[in-house]
């Protein structure tokens, strides 16, 4: 099976205060995150994300969709596809969605274990909970997108 080349993706976690940004590549399967974007009254601010668009330079994006835990859609499934939909509009960039369920709960969690064990300093704080759910995100979409390519395409074992 020919090898597919690398492509850079930016993830999202939507949400009405703040949305996480990570990046990631289906190369090494990781993710790492890149702040919060506010949400206001106002809407978005889309001038981060623009500028992470610019910056990453990404093939693709993911935005998580909000899902209840039997799989059906959450409250906010309408407007985190009203945000891929505007996404995929302003970056001319094919937008992937994957299931987020309880992505920010294990992100909580995974950096208050960081910060018991002294890995994390800093107190944690919610635009860090989000960023942290979007390379959650992105891991969940590179490993399902890699399981359907055949598996492990990077030669080694994980």
């Amino acid at each position: 099976m020919p090898e597919r080349p690398a492509q850079l993706v930016l993830a999202f976690d939507f949400g009405l205060r703040r949305i996480g940004i990570a990046s990631g590549d289906t190369v090494s399967r990781t993710a790492a995150p890149h702040g919060a974007v506010a949400v206001s009254a106002h809407g978005i601010d889309w001038t981060p994300i623009d500028r992470a668009l610019k910056d990453f330079k990404p093939n693709l994006l993911v935005v998580g969709s909000p899902n209840n835990a039997d799989g059906t859609a959450g409250s906010l499934s309408a407007a985190a596809d009203g945000f891929a939909a505007a996404l995929a509009q302003r970056s001319h960039l094919p937008v992937a969605r994957t299931d987020e369920f309880a992505s920010s709960l294990e992100a909580a969690e995974e950096l208050k274990n960081q910060r018991a064990s002294g890995q994390r300093r800093r107190r944690v704080q919610r635009a860090d909970i989000d960023s942290a759910a979007a390379a959650i995100i992105l891991e969940r979409w590179l490993n399902r997108e890699q399981g359907q390519a055949g598996g492990d395409q990077t030669g080694g074992d994980d």
